[in-house]
């Protein structure tokens, strides 16, 4: 009879400890054990693992809100990325697969090669943080572009003042990133190569979401819509290396 308690103890404790992680992931808004973020990961390993969790959190929250938000295509903006690397991902959810991870420019008062500074401000010439939604297209200067409607009120909810579009442009390419060790930059939108301009704006535009991503701790701890951190100190993904 011992032993059988004894055997039973262990399977209880075991029990317990496996279910520690998934019960320390429930205080991270998307939770650890969550399998579409597990598969989403395992496609882009290079895309930091917070960014993707403020995506999919920001999305489900929306969703909770009964926001019109298209639940098939998410769009995920890397900028602890050099604006050299690939650091625009669009997810299609309902297949689980990539759909685009290409350049993207950052505004050119943000940084050089890579973006440090964000802002919401007219005029700025910063990229802005935070969660948007896809609105309708247009042709510009640009060509074919499309409207970005910041969701986080004094983050980005300027874009549409500031014109802050997804858009062609010339001045991003492999090759510049190449020789001149940087890709063009833009006043604030996130631009892409021609080449692909068109497909990226039909695979998104339409009320998708997009999230632009940096460890910015005051955007972290204050969005309403990704929250990742608590006031009390920062909710670090489980999958991410390091102390």
């Amino acid at each position: 009879m011992l032993l059988h308690k004894k055997f039973a103890s262990a399977i209880i404790f075991s029990f317990l400890t496996a279910n520690t992680v998934c019960l320390r992931a429930a205080l991270v808004p998307v939770q650890s054990c969550d399998s579409q973020f597990l598969a989403l990961r395992k496609l882009a390993p290079r895309l930091d693992p917070q960014a993707l969790e403020a995506a999919l959190t920001a999305l489900k929250r929306l969703q909770a809100t009964d926001t019109k938000v298209r639940a098939d295509v998410l769009t995920v903006i890397d900028y602890t990325k050099p604006s050299t690397e690939r650091r625009l991902w669009v997810f299609d959810l309902v297949h689980t697969r990539i759909l685009f991870e290409e350049l993207t420019a950052h505004g050119k008062n943000s940084g050089d090669n890579q973006a440090v500074r964000f802002s919401n401000a007219p005029n700025s010439l910063m990229s802005s943080l935070g969660a948007f939604l896809t609105g309708d297209t247009y042709i510009g200067k640009h060509g074919l572009s499309l409207r970005l409607q910041g969701l986080e009120k004094g983050f980005n909810d300027n874009s549409m003042e500031r014109a802050i579009v997804i858009h062609a442009a010339a001045y991003i390419s492999e090759a510049i990133a190449r020789n001149k060790g940087r890709i063009g930059r833009s006043w604030g939108c996130p631009a892409v190569r021609p080449e692909i301009s068109r497909s990226l704006i039909e695979s998104v535009q339409g009320g998708t979401l997009v999230l632009a991503y940096y460890p910015d701790r005051f955007w972290l701890q204050t969005s309403k819509l990704t929250g990742l951190e608590a006031s009390s100190g920062t909710t670090r993904s489980p999958f991410r290396s390091g102390g």
